[in-house]
């Protein structure tokens, strides 16, 4: 895994993260090439730092915005129109701190379809944003959220209902 993390860290700085925000086909070729499963129209900017290409599935439509950290030990999904705004935290990953040998632990990140990661929000370890969720700015979401709910704060709480569209 440090080999294969050592190419994709190189690969990123050479090939990735100093081209034109334009060319997000670009970078779908380079992030394919690494094992990511990428929809139609996704677009990831240049300054998005992802962990592990080949843990990264989005769907047609989504979006990682400039500055994204994506540390995708462990999956992490973006389904179909899924956005994650500039300077989010997407973790999959912590520490055991009971355990006295301090392991490396792991849970996937979901963000269902039309859901909303705002700017600069944290979100833990085996969340998962459900249709149309969106979680406002600098929140810190530790838990499910559910569909068509607005939530924000630390720890994040549910405001409001979301109107779906169309209705």
């Amino acid at each position: 895994n440090r080999l294969r993390r050592s190419v994709w860290l190189l690969s990123c700085l050479v090939f990735f993260r100093y081209t034109p925000v334009i060319m997000h086909r670009w970078r779908r070729y380079v992030l394919k090439l690494f094992g990511a499963q990428l929809g139609a129209r996704v677009y990831v900017y240049p300054s998005v730092r992802i962990w592990a290409p080949w843990n990264l599935n989005m769907q047609d439509g989504s979006c990682l915005a400039a500055e994204v950290e994506c540390y995708n030990v462990a999956p992490i999904a973006l389904g179909p129109r899924a956005l994650v705004s500039q300077r989010a935290h997407l973790c999959t990953a912590s520490h055991n701190f009971d355990d006295p040998e301090f392991p490396l632990v792991g849970a996937p990140i979901t963000l269902e379809a039309d859901s909303w990661v705002t700017a600069e929000v944290f979100v833990a370890p085996g969340v998962t944003l459900r249709e149309g969720a969106v979680a406002l700015a600098r929140s810190v979401v530790t838990k499910d959220v559910p569909a068509w709910t607005v939530v924000a704060g630390n720890p994040a709480r549910s405001l409001r209902q979301r109107r779906k569209p169309g209705s």
